[in-house]
């Protein structure tokens, strides 16, 4: 059986993934006030930040649209999946969902189903390469949702900031009580809740002592990390990404890891120097 894989683009592909064929991204697109671009292969890292340090205006995403992923699902490959943001924090999950039912309407029964990651970035990553492994030892349609949706359950997401200010007006952060202000230059540890939305997890003056409560978390929460894919996104900082990985490996041992830059949508929330750490 073949199958396909659609990641929403908040999802960072490795270069084998790219290479595999298997996996395909399903483009937002990103708007710094008159400039709109979308968030594929032509997604210009430094550019964009260059763009969003010189804008007074809070860049904003959009989600891709029910038809851009109908046209996904419309191909060869008998298994079809998607993974796609949180559906708490994007619209992503429904357009998907949308687009599957209209493929339906349009081309008739297909074996389609969509991911609600409850996570984003690198989180996405590691669901889409379970989905892979999962195919690759020729599981059943239904056997690869049930193991993935099992895996989804157990993935925790952290992440550290040095402004949260994409995320507040956009309104991502809703339900979170009043951060500290960041005259004090106290980072919040952020992580995601089971159902998918952001809460904090605590905070530590400057970003050092942040992300060493944050590799603290990871270690308290982990479970059997020696089966774990440890998978860290940074935005433009990738000397940070490497020593987070270096502590967290002193700490547990992990199956593997990867590091990976943060493509556009990541890169508009974890603005400049954000690191996510999904295990």
């Amino acid at each position: 059986m073949s199958y396909k894989v659609i990641v929403d683009s908040c999802g960072e592909l490795t270069e084998q993934m790219k290479e595999s064929g298997r996996f395909v991204t399903a483009p937002l697109q990103l708007q710094v006030e008159d400039h709109i671009i979308t968030d594929d292969d032509t997604f210009d890292q430094a550019a964009f930040l260059k763009l969003v340090a010189e804008s007074p205006e809070c860049p904003k995403s959009s989600c891709p649209s029910p038809e851009s992923y109908m046209n996904s699902y419309h191909c060869d490959a008998d298994h079809v999946y998607a993974v796609t943001l949180s559906a708490e924090l994007s619209g992503s999950y429904n357009s998907a969902v949308l687009g599957k039912n209209l493929y339906e309407e349009e081309y008739g029964e297909k074996q389609i189903h969509v991911f609600n990651s409850r996570s984003a970035s690198v989180g996405e990553t590691l669901i889409a390469l379970k989905i892979q492994e999962c195919e690759e030892v020729g599981m059943e349609f239904e056997q690869v949702i049930e193991q993935v949706n099992a895996f989804i359950d157990e993935q925790h997401t952290y992440f550290v900031l040095e402004s949260l200010d994409a995320l507040r007006k956009n309104g991502r952060l809703t339900g979170i009580k009043a951060l500290v202000a960041t005259a004090l230059n106290i980072k919040p540890v952020m992580g995601s809740t089971p159902e998918g939305t952001i809460y904090q997890l605590g905070q530590g003056r400057g970003m050092k002592k942040a992300l060493t409560k944050m590799v603290d978390s990871v270690v308290a929460e982990v479970i059997h990390p020696e089966q774990k894919i440890l998978a860290i996104s940074h935005c433009n900082a990738p000397e940070r990404a490497e020593a987070v990985r270096k502590m967290i490996q002193e700490k547990i041992q992990v199956k593997d890891s990867f590091i990976i830059d943060t493509r556009g949508v990541s890169s508009l929330y974890a603005s400049d120097g954000g690191i996510i750490v999904v295990i």
